[in-house]
């Protein structure tokens, strides 16, 4: 029997937020992928995980000592409709662990079976989509971007049903924790103010554990969520991902990604794309994120809001009313300023001034709006920037059908760079390397990888692609097909799905 050492806080601190279950039991498990570098900092055994009695466990026959699982129940808003109760339909918490680093991590199980929270389906997954959890999840890790990881997929040995019959497939997640926005609104909406306070305390001693015993530390737990919302929403923006499906149950309170099904990394720059099959108004586009951001924040201000007054004094109400709307109205000011510091170190600049805001965020959006009018990759247009910054231009200039207006702004991007530090040409080249990745997911790339795993039973694609995207910021790879954006028809029809 498998012992991973868990200390269960959520189970135990935590009764009637989730229901005791089992996962399905399936008929041949076997196991498609470890992450043998994250099984080590887990503080596991690699090595003994690959074995038969490892591949029950990531599959879900075996339930490893200490584990006590159980679907968490939580509510969300989906494209803007209140759900009041979504809660863990093909998901189940196995545990904690303390991991090598002294840090609290959640082990769950992801197409596991029918939950009481399944709503009809048939709480399974299939193995492309649990093997994009694992592309999509390594390579945002690698680009430095807080998310939920994949520690192993195991195939079940049976098929599930979708458009056609998958081979299905099991994912084990590893998290800082599974809560999220919905978790507080599940509560909330039913009026169980004990319970949301039971939650707050739970997630303050989990995640913001100075703001224990703080007179105001319910909004300083609202104002923590959205300053790290903040940075991650402008990581995602710095590197073109696209979320995809933006719900109050997606948006973690730790500030990690969670839920890479209709995702996507941007190619050629557009405010508008969407890659989602379901996002049919574009609510969650690439630009739209920072928006769509604010608003989920601000749901989670209303949940917050009993906790902070007593919904009998008026007085009380207003002021923390006033206090949440001072958070909201907050964020954008800190995801600029989270977004800007971020675009400085992509353009190669290491010293500004508040005086120099302007100039430096109108010389980014200037940039950007160059390469959206000439359909330009986001990925290639940075990266071929910090050759430039070498003094070799001409990769950057043929990524362009009419290079006068990219003339005219290497010109200014040079000036401001004559007023930074000072520095040899091939050190700020190299600065922007280790910021502007060559290497991304490329969808087509993705797809390829996906559909020989699940049609073919072929591995070899997506581990080849799996080894490019750990390792994004490298040279070694080029000029090789990982590097290379898809042909434009490609990508101009190209649709993710949501795996359920």
């Amino acid at each position: 029997m498998f012992s991973l050492g868990f200390d269960n806080t959520y189970a135990r601190d935590l009764p009637g937020f989730y229901v005791p279950w089992k996962p399905a039991a399936v008929p041949s498990p076997r196991l498609l992928y470890l992450n043998g570098p994250l099984a080590a900092e887990l503080g596991l055994d690699a090595a003994a995980l690959q074995s038969g009695d490892g591949a029950a466990l990531f599959a879900g026959n075996l339930v490893p000592e200490g584990a006590e699982p159980l679907a968490q129940a939580y509510a969300g808003h989906q494209f803007g409709g209140f759900s009041p109760q979504l809660g863990d339909g093909r998901a189940l918490l196995l545990g904690e662990l303390i991991d090598t680093h002294g840090q609290r991590r959640d082990i769950g199980l992801k197409g596991s079976g029918r939950t009481p929270f399944s709503r009809g389906g048939d709480g399974k997954a299939a193995v492309g989509p649990m093997l994009r959890e694992v592309i999509i999840g390594e390579a945002m890790h690698a680009l430095g971007i807080p998310t939920t990881r994949a520690l192993a997929v195991a195939a079940t040995g049976e098929s599930v049903y979708r458009e056609a019959a998958l081979p299905g497939a099991v994912l084990t997640r590893v998290a800082a924790s599974h809560l999220r926005v919905g978790t507080f609104q599940y509560f909330a909406a039913r009026g169980e103010l004990e319970r949301l306070r039971q939650l707050a305390e739970y997630t303050i001693a989990r995640h913001d554990p100075q703001l224990l015993g703080a007179p105001d530390r319910y909004l300083l737990l609202l104002r923590a969520v959205a300053r790290r919302q903040a940075t991650l929403i402008a990581q995602w923006m710095n590197v073109g991902f696209i979320h995809g499906v933006m719900n109050t149950d997606n948006m973690t309170i730790s500030g990690e990604t969670i839920d890479y099904g209709p995702c996507a990394f941007m190619e050629a720059v557009d405010p508008e794309a969407v890659f989602s099959s379901i996002d049919h108004g574009g609510r969650y586009a690439y630009a739209n994120q920072p928006q769509i951001a604010r608003w989920n924040l601000a749901r989670l201000a209303e949940t917050l809001l009993p906790l902070m007054a007593d919904g009998e004094d008026e007085a009380a109400v207003k002021t923390a009313v006033a206090q949440v709307t001072e958070v909201i109205d907050a964020f954008p000011d800190w995801y600029a300023a989270a977004l800007l510091a971020g675009q400085r170190a992509k353009l190669g600049i290491t010293a500004a001034t508040v005086a120099d805001d302007e100039v430096d965020t109108n010389l980014t959006a200037d940039w950007l709006s160059l390469l959206h009018a000439q359909s330009v990759d986001h990925t290639l247009a940075w990266r071929r920037l910090a050759d430039a910054a070498g003094g070799d231009d001409a990769g950057l200039r043929a990524l362009f059908s009419d290079t006068t207006a990219v003339q005219a702004w290497l010109a200014r991007w040079q000036q401001r760079l004559a007023l930074d530090t000072p520095g040899p040409g091939p050190d700020r080249a190299a600065r922007m390397r280790r910021v502007n990745p060559l290497i991304i997911p490329r969808n087509h790339l993705v797809e390829e990888a996906l559909n020989a795993a699940s049609n073919d039973g072929d591995l070899g694609p997506f581990q080849r692609l799996l080894a490019a995207v750990q390792r994004p910021w490298d040279d070694a790879p080029e000029p090789t097909a990982y590097a290379q954006p898809a042909p434009a028809a490609v990508t101009a029809c190209y649709r993710t799905f949501c795996g359920t």
